[in-house]
């Protein structure tokens, strides 16, 4: 892979490249460089990303409901991948600890800065692009979860279902969590089915990549109920193998050959 990387940079010299192509494309490869060394003594350990808006204030419910939700993750031993700014993002790290967040940042002109909580961390990755900040944040969870935000919380929220629904990631839950009793994500589903759905944009099934709660316990329950049984996926030539932590029983292999006799092997 290195040498056809290094071909590759050979064809940018004969192709005479623009140079401000070749910035784009160095300050992404040290960017990614970056952060897959910085995650990579964490490969085992499962995490979760934790999207919603840097506007929140720490006494506000939706605050208060995404620390919780980090806490009970840490304790069945996640990690916590956040943006590193303030508001959701501060109360994922105040909820997971510490020792247990990573930070993804990037630089804009106004609003984002570091929280206290990761600032200096060794985990605390800074970008410049947001696709490859995106890239990170999809690459190292096994969940997304999103609180309530605004445009940067919607398109890290639709393009996570884009890449599940088009099989460019392996499939992972994807939780919507309001505050006890909020009506945020019940108002972005009408949007979705009546928009969407209703002008044939996506399918009904497609409703089901996404889990909406108001409770930090049931995002909890469904992230780790996701990985009850099964442990990951990869395409091996034209075969989607499915990998599981423990074997099914012989009554539900039968049931799902039975099933979808079209696709198992």
């Amino acid at each position: 892979l290195l040498s056809q990387m290094l071909v590759t940079i050979c064809r940018l010299g004969a192709d005479k490249a623009d140079r401000g192509d070749l910035k784009i494309l160095n300050a992404a490869l040290r960017e990614l460089r970056y952060a897959f060394k910085v995650f990579a003594p964490y490969q085992e350990i499962p995490k979760v990303t934790m999207f919603g808006s840097a506007r929140t204030p720490e006494d506000h419910p939706q605050y208060l409901q995404a620390r919780k939700f980090a806490q009970l993750m840490q304790q069945r031993g996640w990690m916590v991948i956040t943006g590193a700014g303030d508001g959701i993002m501060r109360a994922g790290h105040h909820g997971a600890t510490r020792a247990a967040s990573f930070g993804v940042a990037i630089s804009l002109p106004f609003e984002q800065t570091t929280n206290t909580i990761i600032a200096d961390d060794p985990k605390l990755v800074n970008f410049k692009y947001f696709f490859t900040r995106k890239l990170v944040f999809v690459k190292e969870a096994g969940a997304i979860v999103l609180f309530p935000g605004g445009f940067g919380t919607h398109d890290e929220g639709f393009e996570s279902l884009t890449l599940v629904q088009t099989v460019k990631t392996n499939p992972i839950p994807i939780v919507l969590c309001d505050e006890p009793g909020g009506t945020y994500w019940q108002h972005w589903q009408s949007y979705v089915e009546a928009a969407l759905v209703g002008n044939g944009m996506i399918d009904e099934p497609d409703l089901n990549l996404f889990y909406i709660t108001d409770r930090a316990e049931g995002a909890v329950d469904e992230v780790v109920n996701f990985y009850r049984r099964y442990h990951s996926s990869r395409f091996v030539d034209d075969h989607f193998v499915v990998r599981l932590n423990r074997p099914l029983s012989a009554e539900t292999l039968s049931e799902i050959n039975d099933m979808f006799p079209d696709i198992v092997t």
